[in-house]
């Protein structure tokens, strides 16, 4: 069962009968708000974009720039504003409405356009003789949170996709300050929706997972703005992610205790409010199946789910493997080396 296994790392296993198919190997790194390390699994240095995980923070800063004040924006708002959703109608309901108080329609949102991400809702679309629009893309709700704040400041809201427009400049020191990282030395790139996106290590990236979660280790205007987006996620968790969504079955299950967010190609970061700590994953080869999985046996190793928690969210920790016909032929479940949990300095 172990062929191709890596050795001393967490790994997800796929199966189909009694044999292994596939495995996806992981890296890991648990941390606190000054840094110091409770676990760390493979590589935990080398630069990784955190893509969609990286969207409570940029929506804090939008909370930090005045424009969720300014505007009114509820609590599902700003959840939007950090969310990968589903579109389904609520989410559409919501982005639509930041959009209404900022002044803006549609036609402003620059993330491009795909189909809901929740089958009902892209067939229920289809079936109204609609196509998708860009309110529909995923992202929608981040973009409308930045052109928020491009309102509120006055900046021009039709290049606000430029990694040199003032608005990303200010997204992205405030990532940096979190992250307390040099912006000069982020490595920027362009994300699936069209914005910038930074690189940073899985270390660096625990520390300012466990900084959202413990508010610490901040300025005081900075905890402040990430302690509305934690709040907001773990108050609507629906509106992170959606229906069926790992994302929002883990902040509900464990009532706003652990606030986490994924993204593109196998990354997640987890704010553990009631240990302090920061959890973030990479699965190396960024195949999405193997983050769920990977993500509760790494939290149930470090003691973060209660019983309750990890029986509530089974169907994410080793999902069925099924064939056309919907017979279940396999599972996909993640096994973590027997390494201690640790509290070293970094």
């Amino acid at each position: 069962m172990d062929h191709g296994a890596p050795s001393g790392v967490p790994a997800v296993f796929v199966t189909r009968g009694s044999r292994v198919e596939s495995v996806h190997a992981v890296a890991a790194c648990v941390a606190d708000a000054g840094g110091r390390l409770a676990l760390a699994l493979g590589d935990i240095e080398t630069p990784v974009y955190l893509r969609s995980a990286a969207k409570p923070f940029i929506a804090a800063e939008v909370v930090a720039s005045g424009a969720v004040a300014r505007f009114g924006f509820s609590s599902r708002e700003l959840a939007v504003i950090a969310a990968s959703h589903n579109a389904e109608p609520f989410h559409v309901a919501a982005v639509r409405s930041i959009l209404s108080k900022i002044g803006l329609d549609e036609s402003a949102l620059r993330c491009g356009v795909h189909a809901p991400l929740y089958e009902p809702a892209a067939r229920a679309l289809a079936a109204s003789g609609h196509v998708p629009g860009a309110i529909h893309n995923n992202c929608s709700g981040k973009h409308a949170g930045i052109l928020a704040e491009c309102v509120h400041l006055g900046l021009d809201t039709a290049g606000y996709l430029a990694a040199g427009h003032p608005v990303q400049q200010r997204i992205l020191a405030f990532c940096a300050r979190v992250l307390e990282e040099p912006l000069q030395t982020l490595p920027i790139a362009v994300d699936g929706c069209g914005i910038p996106v930074f690189a940073t290590s899985l270390r660096r990236a625990a520390r300012a997972f466990a900084r959202l979660g413990a508010l610490e280790k901040l300025a005081v205007d900075d905890a402040r703005a990430l302690g509305a987006v934690r709040d907001a996620m773990a108050a609507e968790p629906a509106f992170v992610a959606g229906t069926g969504r790992f994302d929002s079955a883990l902040i509900g299950a464990t009532e706003g205790r652990v606030v986490g967010k994924g993204g593109a190609e196998g990354v997640h970061g987890d704010a553990l409010g009631r240990e302090g700590l920061g959890l973030v994953v990479k699965v190396i080869d960024g195949n999405r199946r193997a983050t769920p999985p990977a993500v509760l046996a790494l939290l149930d190793k470090i003691g973060a789910l209660e019983p309750a928690e990890l029986a509530a969210l089974s169907a994410f920790a080793r999902p069925d493997v099924r064939n056309v016909a919907g017979d279940v032929v396999g599972a996909i479940a993640a096994r973590v080396p027997d390494t201690k949990v640790y509290g070293s300095a970094s």
